[in-house]
């Protein structure tokens, strides 16, 4: 069984990350538990409210912590009752229901996070300004996220790092949108998925040769053989070659 040395967990965005369709692949299922096994740590890290990713994640049992809502919400699956705590305050109805009065929608709410889409954030920011209220806008592969100032993938990380007893420098970060360039700050190791945003590609460590949940794939058979290079450049010069095991639909 290999042994983990440098990095002891891997911090994984959900969407267009480890899931694509909204769904994970039994093959990165299995990559999860060999990490696992291996006494790796898991971490989910997603902008999607709670109740929602209940409901789509298949596999949400597989990890030690839950970031849920861009890092407002800390859930906590096994063991059983799970436990779910609130990383930030809650957004008041007031704010949502001035945002409906402007014909924004889709709209949704969850503990903490309030959603919609582009080209909403002009409406966002005109009644942030009108409530005077402290709130960030975020934005994500057309979603706008509103959520308390301060609150991102960093913070949210960084408390389910404390929980687990972690040092988030042996943490190595997965993504694929604009959100998670805290997640990449929060942690030792950043790396994008090919397909991720080309912003997020400059700013990592490391880009998979595989997209979604290949690249979900090939970061833990890296993990598992001590294999993360130093940097960037280091990556890319690299020729070694990490099998895909999830054939491309889209070939």
């Amino acid at each position: 069984m290999p042994t983990l040395t440098r990095f002891r967990a891997i911090a994984t965005d959900y969407d267009g990350t480890l899931a694509e369709d909204g769904a994970v692949h039994p093959d990165v299922v299995a990559a999860l538990q060999e990490l696992r096994a291996s006494g790796g740590k898991t971490i989910l890290v997603t902008g999607r409210e709670l109740d929602e990713l209940l409901t789509v994640c298949n596999c949400i049992e597989l990890f030690d912590r839950v970031v849920a809502e861009n890092g407002a919400v800390l859930y906590t699956p096994l063991p059983l009752p799970p436990v779910e705590r609130l990383l930030a305050p809650r957004i008041e109805p007031s704010f949502s229901e001035a945002l409906i009065a402007r014909g924004v929608g889709p709209i949704s709410c969850g503990r903490t996070i309030v959603a919609t889409w582009e080209p909403h954030q002009h409406a966002v920011l005109d009644v942030i300004k009108e409530q005077g209220l402290e709130l960030d806008v975020i934005f994500n592969k057309g979603a706008v996220m509103i959520l308390p100032t301060g609150i991102n993938k960093a913070t949210g990380l960084h408390a389910a790092a404390e929980e687990l007893a972690l040092d988030p420098m042996t943490i190595a970060g997965i993504g694929d949108g604009e959100n998670d360039h805290s997640l990449f700050e929060a942690c030792g190791f950043g790396v994008a998925v090919s397909n991720a945003v080309p912003a997020l590609k400059d700013r990592a460590d490391f880009i998979t040769e595989g997209a979604r949940g290949r690249g979900v794939i090939e970061l833990v058979k890296r993990m598992l053989a001590n294999d993360l290079p130093e940097s960037r450049s280091a990556a890319r010069s690299s020729s070694t070659a990490v099998e895909e095991t999830i054939p491309d639909s889209r070939a």
